[in-house]
C-alpha cells in the first residue's frame, strides 16, 4: 500500500472511531433522534427461542444496523436515566427557591435600612439648614 492511501485509511478509522465515541457519549437517557438523524421507535423484542427477557422493550433506531452508530437503548435503562436527570433538576429548582426566598428577605431588611438611613439624611439636613440660617444671621 503506498504511503498516501495508508494516510487515507488511517483518517477513515480515525473519523469512524470518532463517531463511535460519539455514539457510545450521546446514548444517556430517552433519545429522540439517532445520529443518523433517523426517528427512535419502540421496539419490543419477540418471543425468542434462546431468550431469558421475552417482551424487553429499547429505543431503537428506526434504520437501527449493528455497526455501532446508530442508537438501540434499553427501555428501562434510558427511562432510569430520564428519572435521575429529572430528579436532579428538581433538586436543583428547590435550591434556586430558597436562594430566592433567602434573597427576597436581605431585599426587604435593605429596604428597611435604605428607609431608615433617608430619615436619618432628612433630619440631618434639618439640623444643618437651621445652623446655616444661624450664621447667615450673625
Amino acid at each position: 500500500m503506498d504511503p498516501a492511501e495508508e494516510r487515507r485509511e488511517m483518517k477513515r478509522q480515525k473519523e469512524h472511531y470518532m463517531m463511535l465515541q460519539c455514539a457510545a457519549d450521546a446514548q444517556y437517557g430517552i433519545p429522540t433522534r439517532c445520529l443518523c438523524g433517523s426517528r427512535i421507535i419502540n421496539e419490543v423484542r419477540g418471543k425468542e427461542e434462546y431468550d431469558s427477557l421475552p417482551g424487553k422493550r429499547f429505543f431503537t433506531c428506526k434504520n437501527y444496523e449493528d455497526d455501532g452508530l446508530h442508537f438501540r437503548h434499553p427501555w428501562v435503562f434510558g427511562v432510569q436515566e430520564e428519572i435521575e436527570s429529572l430528579t436532579k433538576r428538581v433538586k436543583e429548582s428547590e435550591e434556586v427557591t430558597l436562594l430566592v426566598a433567602k434573597l427576597n428577605k436581605q431585599i426587604e431588611t435593605l429596604a428597611e435600612q435604605v428607609h431608615d438611613l433617608n430619615v436619618k439624611v432628612r433630619v440631618l439636613q434639618k439640623v444643618t439648614g437651621i445652623k446655616s440660617q444661624v450664621r447667615k444671621s450673625r
